[in-house]
């Protein structure tokens, strides 16, 4: 069976520093009886799409609304560029499928393309790569004119005239079109991309395993935008090597969000001799944001001491006025009885002011 790489599954790889901004395009040809159209391609600034294109029939179609001026330009270089990498796709496709003897069943060819500015628009760089059936089969890194590399890692042969040819074509056109619509799209959707959300930070641990074993957990969740250095500490120094940390996935919460959480596994007898935190370093934050172990269990313990006592007295309170609200009602039926057998016109006054305080 062809293993399908979703775009999805692609973005996970890509990294971004977080002083830039970097605009990518995940292309995906699929040869074969399917559902979904042969050729479809997904816009992300960042990590937010922003534009969307598939082929029918009559070619290709955006699904991006129309809202400016720019969008003129923009869909006649997406169409030109899209257009050429659909050819380029469908010519990769069957090319690795007759020279692999691949099945008849579905075959597709993956491509990542973007480039990336600095905050500052002082560092300019693009990337290439692609895939057949999830296999890597060649990237193309541009750092600089001077700074170029292009790799295969199929047995295809590298002429110095098609590496001449591809880099011509990258620094001349592709690069300087992506760099020119990434500031567009930067200008338009500034609110979503230049926010800052900080992250809401938990330290918690686990029940002791059978083993005698405890886990820790730092978690962080809320944050924009994607990129956090997360890291569990121990004494105020890294705790441990990393491949002991579990964890550090990046993943997406339903508000446009992420979150992340990294684990640890303790004895007993070390979490009782050394003091743990969780330190998270994030553009939404001033300064780095740490939450200690000790402290989290104190301040649970604290809290939960003080809602017990709390309802303690909140029952003994009550049970007071009871007490006192039945001791009242019971003293002043005896005094009323002991008025009435010895009324007077004389006292009249004061059976009345009796009366008033019982009620």
């Amino acid at each position: 069976m062809i293993r399908f790489y979703v775009i999805c599954l692609v973005l996970s790889a890509v990294t971004k520093r977080g002083d830039s901004h970097s605009l990518w395009v995940f292309a995906t040809y699929i040869l074969g009886d399917t559902q979904f159209p042969p050729f479809n391609v997904v816009l992300m600034l960042d990590d937010v799409q922003v534009g969307f294109f598939y082929s029918n029939e009559t070619g290709l179609i955006n699904t991006r609304p129309s809202s400016g001026d720019n969008d003129t330009q923009y869909l006649r270089d997406g169409s030109i560029i899209f257009e050429d990498m659909f050819q380029s796709m469908r010519r990769r496709v069957h090319m690795f499928k007759d020279r692999l003897n691949s099945s008849e069943g579905l075959n597709v060819q993956q491509r990542l393309v973007g480039c990336e500015i600095s905050d500052q628009d002082q560092d300019h760089q693009m990337m290439s790569s692609d895939a057949f059936n999830g296999v890597k089969t060649e990237k193309l890194q541009i750092l600089s004119e001077e700074s170029y590399s292009l790799e295969s890692t199929w047995s295809m042969k590298l002429t110095k005239t098609k590496v001449e040819f591809v880099k011509h074509l990258y620094i001349s056109f592709y690069l300087p079109v992506c760099i020119k619509t990434l500031k567009t799209f930067l200008k338009k959707y500034q609110k979503v991309v230049l926010r800052r959300v900080k992250p809401r930070l938990r330290l918690f641990q686990s029940a002791e395993s059978p083993s005698g074993s405890v886990k820790i957990t730092c978690l962080a969740t809320g944050f924009y935008p994607r990129h956090i250095n997360l890291t569990i500490l121990r004494d105020g120094q890294p705790a441990v090597s990393d491949h002991q940390i579990s964890g550090g996935e990046l993943l997406p919460n339903g508000d446009e969000t992420y979150q992340m959480r990294k684990s640890l596994e303790v004895s007993t007898e070390e979490l009782q001799q050394h003091r743990y935190t969780c330190a998270a370093q994030h553009l939404g934050l001033d300064n780095k944001l740490n939450i200690d172990l000790d402290h989290h269990r104190e301040l649970n313990t604290t809290t939960l001491s003080l809602s017990v006592l709390g309802a303690v007295a909140a029952c003994l309170l009550g049970t007071s006025v009871v007490i006192i609200i039945c001791c009242k009602r019971k003293t002043g039926k005896g005094s009323q009885t002991s008025l009435q057998s010895n009324y007077s016109p004389t006292q009249s006054s004061e059976r009345e002011e009796i009366e008033g305080t019982e009620l």
